[in-house]
């Protein structure tokens, strides 16, 4: 999820389609391997943090800390330096990683009618948050709305108004100069969550309750390519998809062979959705810590003090989270070799968002 934070007050969304990336560098930079790290601390020295990095503010935002900070100086501290490694990492990523389809990276113009639509925007002060699905999307809308002065409490925010409603601007509905104002001016913001776990929550989201659209574009389709002796019943409505059906679905999409049907952003890796190697992201916040890292990003833009992140379902609030233990059970599901592609499929998201290999037996 990407949002942006303006001083104007605009808050805003961004995805960019058409730009394609090498899924998988041939020499990883020695730096980067996705190892046993926690959390964005990566084995980069401090001293090649660069000042200009160690330093850097969001966009036309303060970085002290308020009157009244919600954080012991302490925890602030250690949180500044949690953002600092998290975006060297994203810029020490190998160039090769960065090159779009036509071999240029170094500027990066979004087409109309792509992915703009998936940045929120709010006016109010100039943030665009990027949304990534199932990595808490829901809950920063509604923290959005409140921001802009929609909605008093998260909690008064139902399902269909966050999903549905028109209150937050999309990036796409501005001309494209509006949309190079914003991503140049505004404060960026990405929240991400560990690759395996977030396709399980989209799998179990999707799939594995009643829905009137992922059953019948998706679930048909994956059934009669996937399922020998699939019953007229589950032809007609699509229900019923197993794990590992969705993960071959997945793989022949990324091996560009016998598509039943196209890609989706709930599971489409964030490296690709979100393009971090051509957009400068001020914040990397994670899921995984996405109470601390949440209401530090609050802090920083001054909202209002007894405004904090959501942690409630947004959906099926009586079934539990998607965990790494849950994640591990569906993942048992599927051979070595399902394992290992689908994590090739989204390796540049473990590797640039350090994320530790999921598997011993990955490589």
């Amino acid at each position: 999820m990407i949002l942006s934070v303006s001083g104007e007050g605009d808050i805003g969304l961004l995805n960019s389609t058409g730009i394609k990336f090498n899924i998988r560098p041939q020499q990883p930079h020695k730096d980067l391997q996705p190892d046993g790290s926690q959390d964005g601390v990566v084995k980069v020295p401090t001293d090649r943090v660069t000042r200009d990095l160690s330093s850097r503010a969001p966009r036309d935002l303060k970085l002290h800390v308020p009157d009244q900070p919600r954080f012991h100086p302490k925890t602030g501290t250690r949180l500044r330096l949690r953002q600092r490694r998290r975006r060297l990492l994203i810029k020490k990523m190998p160039s090769a990683v960065a090159v779009v389809a036509n071999g240029s990276s170094e500027t990066f113009v979004p087409p109309p009618q792509t992915q703009d639509s998936h940045w929120d925007s709010l006016q109010q002060s100039q943030q665009e948050r990027k949304r990534v699905p199932k990595a808490g999307c829901s809950n920063w809308k509604r923290v959005l709305m409140v921001l802009a002065g929609l909605a008093s409490s998260t909690a008064d925010i139902q399902h269909n108004t966050v999903h549905y409603g028109s209150a937050l601007k999309r990036l796409d509905t501005f001309d494209r100069q509006g949309i190079l104002h914003r991503l140049g001016t505004y404060t960026k913001m990405l929240f991400v969550r560990e690759p395996f776990e977030r396709l399980v929550s989209a799998f179990r989201d999707k799939f594995e309750h009643p829905n009137s659209y992922y059953h019948p574009v998706f679930g048909k389709a994956i059934l009669a390519r996937y399922r020998a002796n699939a019953s007229r019943e589950a032809l007609r409505t699509g229900s019923g998809v197993r794990f590992p059906e969705f993960v071959q679905y997945l793989l022949d999409y990324l091996l560009d062979v016998h598509r039943p049907v196209g890609m989706d952003i709930h599971w489409d890796h964030v490296s690709r959705l979100c393009s971090p190697c051509l957009i400068d992201y001020d914040f990397v916040g994670k899921f995984e810590s996405v109470e601390d890292d949440a209401n530090f990003f609050l802090s920083l833009i001054r909202a209002p003090r007894n405004l904090t992140f959501p942690r409630f379902k947004d959906r099926h609030s009586q079934e539990a989270r998607t965990t790494s233990r849950i994640t591990h059970q569906y993942f048992a599901q599927l051979s070595a070799l399902q394992r290992q592609r689908t994590y090739d499929f989204y390796y540049m998201d473990y590797l640039m968002f350090n994320y530790s290999k999921p598997f011993a037996d990955l490589y």
